[in-house]
């Protein structure tokens, strides 16, 4: 072994340490490493940073941006919840939510569908009052092997395809990864059917400060527009409808107040005065067709390019709107927000929102332009609350980032655009039509992912450029030597799967991919087998919540504890390996 050699791997052996020790984050122990290996020479300095164009980098940031159109949109949400009224045990629940969420997984990347559900499964564990842990750490795992089945749905995938590319000039397709993930997914989701038994049932995440608040009686505006589901409905199928989820506390019809009886027929134009939470006044909203009040009002001038949002906020003992209702002070005119919810502890509104006397304590939504919006909060003498995520009032274009979605996967599954072009076009669209705000979606992009996928492309290359993956691959080879076939298959996938824990995914996949490809040709075989089963090994963390992005995003509304992963982890890997390893060479024959 020559002393290039040695130093690549003695500085992927440090950089491993560093993120063992956790006492930088991951991009910043990726930057580190880039600098060590121009420090060491290593690495060209006019390859330093080929890595930011890579076409990973730009995937991985454009899935990414896909994910928060398609989780602000509601979409899965709401045809989870269509199933999950007529599913009323645990386990039932449970599997539905699992299987969503892993086949959610194959079309945006897995952390994004695993946040777009878990509002479904917090609230479905509020209604059958378990603890959303029995339903969250599962979900999370079903999210890592959903993310197996298409080429964009983790990154791993989409980093071994690239060494395929690079090494017999043809890249994985989109759904050359559906055989073994899907199979892996059928199996994990019957273990987790049953095996959630054994997590801990007790396990409960702390309170958070909008849970604190416990503000849920809100108050507002819609009128019911042309296709609605609503019309021609009764006032009571309506309300069993969207399981008793808000309540219609007025009816306006030809600007006339209208008795409301359970048996009122509704009609198109009618103003509804709908009361609930505001995830659930949003959902009812979008879904039914109505629009939202003062959704037409012009925006102040000068103001018309700036985003549009909402803020929440609680109107003090000294602020101008007390006493006051929204049409008096021509809050929208004067002022340029409109107020589109109140909420009044202890008491009913049902008065039209614009004629709503404001008093001190009422909590309030206001909407407008976010550049405008502190300022105008501090004129009309309102405190913001604890940031919460507030939907109501969002684009009602819900559909649009489902639909340019199924280009993009379609155009790349036929091979006529390539990934990389298709799906940063497909985000670029989400945010010129409208489906997506600009702050949004840049508040989406997990930059210091972005960061570390650039650090580590130049880092992991001294590899194969100084030989050393040679080295090492030739190593595993002669352990190798003496087993069978699939003994060789599944060695590499354990290899990954032990690694990824102490590693972001990623990277353990720019470090084992190439390895994995020396592998396979020192022993004679085809690289694709030895790939595949690279991405199953890193694409599977199961053991610790550190590992994948997955794992994190449930430890705190768990409740979890370290330990927990294992208790359910352990005996998940272990079925990967043991269905995994025949399925990849099923699927990919190693001569």
């Amino acid at each position: 072994m020559t002393t290039t050699q040695m130093l690549s791997i003695g500085l992927l052996v440090g950089m491993m340490g560093l993120f063992l020790w956790g006492r930088f984050r991951y991009d910043v122990t990726a930057i580190l490493a880039l600098l060590a290996g121009l420090a060491l020479g290593l690495i060209d300095p006019k390859a330093a940073f080929t890595g930011f164009s890579d076409d990973i980098v730009i995937i991985v940031g454009s899935a990414l941006v896909i994910s928060t159109a398609m989780q602000r949109s509601g979409l899965i949400e709401v045809a989870l919840g269509v199933v999950a009224r007529r599913v009323t045990r645990v386990r039932s629940q449970l599997l539905v939510l699992t299987a969503t969420v892993g086949v959610a997984s194959g079309l945006v990347k897995n952390v994004g569908a695993l946040a777009m559900l878990m509002p479904a499964a917090v609230q479905t564990a509020k209604k059958t009052d378990s603890s959303p842990s029995v339903f969250l750490m599962p979900m999370a795992f079903a999210s890592l092997l959903g993310g197996l089945t298409t080429l964009v749905g983790t990154s791993p995938n989409i980093i071994v395809s690239r060494v395929r590319e690079q090494m017999t000039g043809q890249p994985f397709g989109m759904f050359d990864y559906l055989p073994t993930g899907l199979g892996l997914l059928v199996v994990g989701l019957i273990f987790l059917r049953f095996g959630y038994r054994l997590l801990p049932r007790e396990r409960r995440a702390a309170p958070t400060m909008g849970e604190a608040l416990n503000i849920k009686d809100y108050v507002t505006e819609a009128t019911i527009e042309e296709g609605s589901p609503a019309i021609d409905e009764t006032v009571a199928d309506f309300i069993e409808r969207h399981e008793h989820g808000v309540t219609i506390t007025g009816v306006l019809r030809a600007n006339m107040r209208t008795v409301v009886t359970p048996e009122l027929m509704l009609c198109e134009g009618d103003t509804l005065i709908l009361g609930g939470d505001p995830d659930m006044l949003e959902r009812v909203i979008a879904g039914d067709h109505l629009a939202l009040a003062g959704q037409e009002r012009d925006l102040p001038e000068g103001s018309e390019n700036d985003e549009i949002g909402v803020i929440e906020a609680v109107v003090t003992p000294g602020s101008m709107l007390v006493r006051q209702s929204a049409e008096r002070m021509r809050l929208q005119q004067r002022y340029g927000v409109n107020l589109i919810a109140v909420s009044r502890a202890g008491q009913r509104l049902t008065k039209k929102l614009g004629e709503i006397d404001l008093r001190a304590g009422d909590v309030i939504v206001l909407q407008g332009p976010l550049g405008l919006l502190p300022e105008r909060m501090r004129d009309l003498g309102t405190l913001p609350l604890a940031e919460r995520s507030l939907r109501l009032g969002s684009s009602k274009r819900r559909w649009l980032p489902l639909v340019i979605l199924a280009i993009a996967m379609a155009v790349t599954a036929t091979g006529y655009v390539p990934v990389a072009v298709a799906f940063f076009a497909a985000a670029g669209l989400m945010m010129a039509m409208g489906a997506l705000p600009l702050r949004e979606a840049y508040e989406g992009v997990e930059w210091p992912i972005l960061i570390m996928l650039g650090a580590l492309i130049p880092v992991s290359d001294t590899l194969r450029t100084t030989g050393a993956s040679d080295v090492l691959a030739t190593g595993l080879a002669q352990v190798a030597a003496s087993l069978p076939p699939w003994g060789a298959v599944a060695l590499i996938m354990v290899a990954a799967m032990a690694v990824t824990p102490f590693l972001n995914n990623a990277a353990t996949v720019l470090v084992m991919a190439p390895i994995a490809a020396v592998f396979a040709h020192d022993l004679g075989y085809r690289p694709e087998a030895f790939l595949i089963a690279t991405a199953i090994g890193a694409g599977s963390d199961f053991l610790t919540p550190i590992g994948h992005q997955c794992n994190t995003l449930v430890l705190g509304p768990g409740g979890y504890r370290f330990s927990d992963y294992a208790r359910l982890g352990a005996p998940l890997s272990l079925l990967v390996v043991l269905v995994g390893t025949p399925l990849v060479m099923w699927t990919w024959p190693l001569h």
